[in-house]
């Protein structure tokens, strides 16, 4: 690590608390070591959102907008970060144009990412959360919605869908068991027969979302 980036670093115990929701953000952090956990309050519960480790970054936000954070990190293990304010983030940046290249990637993707786990999270039934969560692998995948009615196979674990919902992944699996027929779980893939039968249910809850509104 070159001088110019370990004089940003600060390290953290388990559980001291990085930044919270709501606080408003002047800097932004890559896990240098150790691991984050990001976590957000919905319906006065606390949600793990997702668990950060040693070369992500979070909390970008601040970077790219004007706004106060829109969940809490706190140190999940004692863990060294690389933090960058706005005023030396071009400094950093112009100095290490691989670390440059690699957040230019990661802003698009992580703006993606926030506003679709959102609208997956206002989902109160879990089975809907969970639907909807497959809609998004296939989005990921760039699956056309003409082939909704088509099997596919999507890329991830019940892990990585529980991940996606906050909710327990034995939950996951529980309501999963119940759509036999309609998906088959394998190691690291997971087959959907008819995600256009999904999609129909999560666009019907959502127009009644929006005429409730």
């Amino acid at each position: 690590m070159d001088n110019n980036i370990s004089s940003h670093t600060k390290k953290y115990e388990k559980d001291d608390i990085i930044f919270l929701e709501f606080e408003k953000g002047d800097k932004f952090y890559m896990v240098i070591s150790g691991s984050v956990k990001i976590t957000k309050v919905i319906k006065d519960v606390e949600k793990l959102l997702d668990i950060v480790h040693a070369g992500d970054f979070f909390g970008e936000m601040a970077i790219l907008e004007d706004t106060t954070r829109s969940a809490s990190a706190i140190a999940n293990e004692p863990t060294v970060l690389l933090e960058l304010q706005k005023e030396n983030f071009q400094t950093v940046l112009a100095n290490n144009i691989e670390m440059a290249l690699k957040l230019s990637k990661m802003f698009a993707k992580r703006i993606f990412d926030s506003k679709r786990r959102l609208l997956i999270l206002q989902l109160n039934e879990p089975n809907l959360r969970i639907y909807d969560c497959l809609l998004l692998l296939a989005e990921i995948q760039n699956i056309p919605r003409d082939a909704y009615n088509e099997p596919q196979e999507l890329n991830a674990t019940v892990n990585d869908i529980a991940n996606w919902c906050a909710i327990k992944p034995m939950e996951v699996q529980k309501v999963l068991k119940t759509m036999t027929g309609k998906i088959n779980i394998k190691n690291n893939t997971i087959q959907v027969k008819n995600l256009k039968e999904f999609q129909r249910q999560i666009d019907v809850k959502r127009k009644k979302s929006y005429n409730i509104q």
